[in-house]
């Protein structure tokens, strides 16, 4: 599907969901900066919430984000004029799911802006994302968590993802391999379920 296409159909999820001031858009370029930065700040937080072992500040540069763009799709949300959020959408990850039929979107490094974001945007980019995989139309959104993160663990089964497996030893960019559990959503008649 055509960026602009994909662009316009997640747009309309905001209206779908009654959001006005939050709006979808792939990144680019000139995107990069505001990416690590996001993810930096994003690694900070959890830091600060005494989640450890899991994100470091620095640990993904622009190198990064422009080998996903190439393989795959990095998207923004912005509010008012502002970052909001961003997500990676892959169409493979043989790293933590070995090789698979083409059935599935994977989504990484969901991270939200906590300085601007309102409660709940974190929610609203999971479900872009479940948009865009339906459109493609796969089957299932997959995505792993860090294994001994209870809290982001509960955070996505609350969200209907459901434990499937474990991946130990999954190589990490920027660091030592980790394990992960992994977690899938069944997509039903081209929308999330």
């Amino acid at each position: 599907m055509p960026c602009s296409a994909a662009s316009r159909s997640i747009e309309r999820l905001c209206e779908d969901l009654g959001v006005n001031d939050l709006h979808f858009r792939l990144a680019g370029d000139a995107d990069l900066a505001t990416l690590v930065r996001l993810r930096d700040d994003s690694a900070r937080w959890m830091l600060a919430q005494g989640i450890t072992g899991q994100w470091q500040p620095g640990e993904l540069g622009e190198d990064h984000f422009r080998r996903i763009m190439a393989s795959g799709e990095v998207w923004l949300a912005e509010a008012g004029g502002r970052v909001a959020g961003a997500w990676e959408l892959w169409w493979a990850d043989q790293d933590a799911w070995g090789p698979q039929p083409p059935v599935a979107g994977y989504v990484h490094r969901l991270m939200v802006d906590r300085s601007s974001a309102r409660p709940g945007v974190g929610r609203l980019l999971l479900r872009a994302a479940e948009r865009r995989v339906a459109e493609v139309g796969r089957e299932f959104v997959r995505l792993d968590c860090l294994a001994g993160n209870a809290r982001l663990n509960a955070y996505y089964v609350d969200e209907g993802y459901r434990p499937v497996g474990h991946k130990a030893g999954k190589p990490q960019p920027g660091g030592a391999p980790k394990s992960f559990t992994l977690l899938e959503k069944t997509l039903q008649d081209g929308r999330q379920g």
